[in-house]
């Protein structure tokens, strides 16, 4: 379909500049977007923060022209990945339908989609394994199914071929963690994930990229909940709601704040932000149940006591976490960074606060401990990140118990009467000898190892 072009001259307001791409078959046109670009590179084997920024360059390159044919565009991308030193991905890449990498994956639905390595590396993350391992194990199933010359396979095979992959090079515990979490996955039951904690605990970051390894699209901020409140209420009429978690407690109606403890007003000020919120987050957390949708919900107004206002026929899964900086010279250090990084957080208030600031941290993490929920350091992303996957896929096995048959369907019972106890390899053997002619995969598991 043709569309038309906004590459007349544009002034405030007026539409943005588009750069329209011209298809080799039809010569249709299609505005450029770079999202398709990312997932295309991702598809090539490229990881996510590494094909986001090459889509954004190019994106910047082409930001001046009214049209570039797909050729073009597809020559610009590959000119990039050479000069970044990525031949494999430029490969596959260049020619994605006739590489000899290309292995389609197929759902009882009769979907088929590309065996997508990073996909398959961030699900295997999502289920407590490493970076690094997560990388190996992917590569390793993506070299041996090419050799056996396989070129499709059902997403209930490839999800038992992973879980004895697992079991065989990493151990029983990890293979374990990856069948609860492909069984979470077949169940459609919604994950629930709060987490909480001070200014500077590295929310945000935690929870975007969270809801990037666990492909969970729905996210809310607890301050943006804040900030819609605010404008439908006068400072006024309610002032705490207008003051920062670390100074409500200024807007107390006390006469003797200077003669009362400081840490009890601090969490008096927090709480009572606490209570306003808190209908707005249950809210936001009933829809998603009520959908069926994964949420995020991140903030330092996302306590504990939240969980306890889900009913309690839901059949989520809920897990709440709370991140703190247990040093006061790192915890500064990020303060000062944010100055560096986004100006208009005002670090330099946040700095002069940071009394109260480590003083509201002390009562976050004590409200987590009284209500025994994970308090997760995070001094390093990384290691947060798999502490909290960690969280997560301990929660999620007090729900989840199911043997790899139930999780992965007929496809376990055929193999298992082809080579009793089969290793990874084995099972790769049997399904490039086409032993397993009838591996569909099962009805409710079509994410299942992807």
């Amino acid at each position: 379909m043709n569309l038309p072009s906004f590459r007349a001259k544009t002034g405030p307001g007026e539409p943005e500049l588009k750069t329209f791409v011209i298809s080799k078959q039809d010569s249709s046109r299609s505005p450029f977007l770079r999202g398709i670009l990312i997932r295309s590179l991702i598809e090539a084997g490229m990881a996510f923060e590494e094909a986001y920024e090459l889509a954004s360059q190019v994106r910047d390159e082409i930001a001046d022209e009214d049209e570039i044919t797909s050729i073009q565009l597809r020559r610009k991308v590959s000119a990039l990945l050479a000069k970044e030193q990525h031949p494999d991905i430029q490969a596959q890449y260049e020619s994605p339908i006739a590489a000899p990498g290309k292995i389609k994956v197929t759902s009882l639905s009769g979907t088929t989609s590309a065996f997508s390595r990073g996909r398959h590396q961030r699900y295997l993350q999502s289920s407590g394994v490493s970076a690094d391992e997560a990388e190996n194990i992917t590569l390793q199933i993506f070299n041996q199914l090419l050799a056996a010359g396989i070129s499709s396979l059902s997403t209930c095979q490839l999800g038992y071929l992973t879980y004895l992959c697992l079991q065989q090079e990493l151990g029983k515990s990890a293979a374990k963690q990856y069948l609860v979490w492909s069984e979470f996955q077949r169940s459609e039951r919604p994950l629930i994930l709060l987490i909480c904690g001070a200014v500077g605990s590295g929310k945000s970051s935690i929870a975007t990229e969270m809801a990037h390894r666990l492909e969970i699209v729905r996210t809310q901020s607890t301050d943006m909940l804040r900030e819609v409140m605010r404008s439908m209420v006068s400072k006024k009429l309610l002032p705490i709601l207008h003051c920062s978690s670390f100074d409500a407690w200024q807007s107390l109606p006390f006469q003797d704040k200077q003669d009362r403890d400081k840490d009890l007003l601090i969490a008096d000020g927090y709480r009572s932000q606490v209570d306003l919120l808190a209908l707005a987050c249950e809210a936001v957390m009933l829809r998603a149940v009520q959908e069926s949708s994964s949420l995020i919900l991140e903030g330092v107004h996302a306590h504990p006591d939240l969980v306890r206002r889900l009913p309690d026929d839901s059949d989520a899964v809920v897990v709440h976490v709370t991140l703190a900086v247990m040093r006061q010279g790192e915890l500064k250090a990020r303060l000062k960074g944010r100055g560096r990084e986004e100006p208009k957080r005002r670090a330099k208030r946040y700095l002069s606060k940071f009394d109260s600031i480590w003083r509201l941290q002390s009562f976050v993490i004590s409200e987590a401990e009284r209500c025994d929920t994970s308090i997760i350091p995070n001094e390093d992303m990384e290691v947060a990140i798999l502490q909290l996957t960690s969280t997560i896929n301990r929660e999620l096995s007090r729900h989840f118990d199911g043997s790899p048959e139930e999780v992965f369907g007929p496809v376990v019972g055929r193999l298992k009467k082809r080579k009793r106890d089969p290793t990874w390899q084995q099972v790769v053997d049997l399904l490039g000898s086409g032993k397993d002619s009838g591996g569909k995969a099962s009805s409710n598991s079509g994410r299942a190892g992807q």
